[in-house]
């Protein structure tokens, strides 16, 4: 859509919404989500392939719920308001139990815009300390600007970033109805403020990114080496089933935890090499033997994405032993 059709687009919106407004009503863009069963009080809403759109409706993540027999925790918000709406009311078509908690995966855009939705609803948000340094930084800001132009009416000028009730630093655990919880802290893997949600008993586990069901995970500038770390803490947890932040859910976990330690560990291994040679990147990439990782999902798009973001950081710590 270009700018001419977007900035049309936007003063019809404005205009109905003005209109509704005036008759006491609130136009809001909504959208029904269906959930799909994970274990036996676990469920996921799973958004479609790809990258968020005005198209897609901004629904390109993850979310996933609990019902403990005492108040329903959530994990992460989805994308846009509307869909945070919508987690609230596919929630109370299956239980009459209140939202009580969302645990946030990690302040990236496409987990928390529905926060507001859910806040509205008297849910706690639970976060990582950390998640303050993005709300410090300005990106938060920039980023919502960025949404708002490209995922509108989707995200509007009524879209907020919600802040943390409850900051976490560290695994922690929890109970409700029943139920323990355990919040693992990565250590800052995917995102400077990861943290993932275990439901003890059933062994499920709320990933967020740090684990996705048979394709390469999108790594950009992360930390492949915390990320290593955190996915080396999760193997003698043993996980019945994962909700990754992107895809279906996982029940082959040994298989996908495999999958994403030695992706991550080929790149830290061909990136390093190169880095540490002074090799140009695009020599080390076109070199480099990809064909264990080739015909997976999402290799096409992240892959070199990646290797950049990784040879990137291997810089940085070949020159600076500290950052390792």
């Amino acid at each position: 859509m270009g700018p001419g059709r977007r900035t049309l687009l936007r003063s019809v919106v404005t205009l109905l919404a003005a209109s509704c407004a005036a008759a006491g009503t609130l136009a809001q863009p909504s959208i029904t989500l269906v959930p799909e069963r994970v274990s036996a009080r676990a469920w996921m809403f799973r958004g479609e392939p790809g990258m968020a759109s005005a198209a897609n409706r901004g629904f390109m993540s993850n979310a996933g719920f609990v019902v403990t027999g005492d108040g329903v925790v959530v994990f992460d918000a989805l994308g846009t308001p509307a869909l945070g709406r919508g987690i609230v009311e596919a929630v109370a078509k299956l239980t009459r139990e209140p939202i009580r908690r969302v645990v946030v995966s990690h302040y990236h855009a496409d987990h928390v815009y529905g926060l507001q939705a859910l806040k509205a609803a008297g849910a706690e948000v639970w976060a990582h300390r950390r998640s303050l340094d993005y709300f410090a930084s300005g990106l938060a800001a920039e980023r919502l600007a960025q949404r708002r132009a490209d995922l509108f009416p989707w995200v509007d000028e009524t879209t907020e970033l919600v802040r943390p009730d409850v900051l976490v630093d560290g695994d922690t655990s929890f109970r409700m109805g029943g139920t323990t919880f355990r919040i693992i802290d990565t250590g800052g893997a995917h995102a400077p403020d990861d943290i993932m949600l275990l439901v003890e008993g059933e062994r499920t586990l709320f990933a967020g990114d740090l684990l996705f069901s048979g394709r390469i995970p999108f790594v950009g500038n992360a930390d492949s080496g915390k990320w290593l770390a955190a996915i080396e803490r999760l193997i003698p947890i043993g996980p019945a089933a994962v909700v990754p932040g992107h895809g279906p859910a996982s029940r082959e976990v040994a298989r996908d935890l495999a999958l994403t330690r030695d992706y991550l560990a080929h790149l830290r291994e061909a990136m390093g090499r190169a880095a540490r040679e002074l090799e140009p990147f695009e020599d080390a990439y076109a070199k480099t033997d990809w064909s264990r990782f080739r015909a997976l999902p999402a290799f096409e798009p992240a892959n070199r994405i990646n290797a950049w973001g990784t040879y990137l950081r291997m810089e940085q710590e070949s020159l600076d032993p500290a950052r390792k």
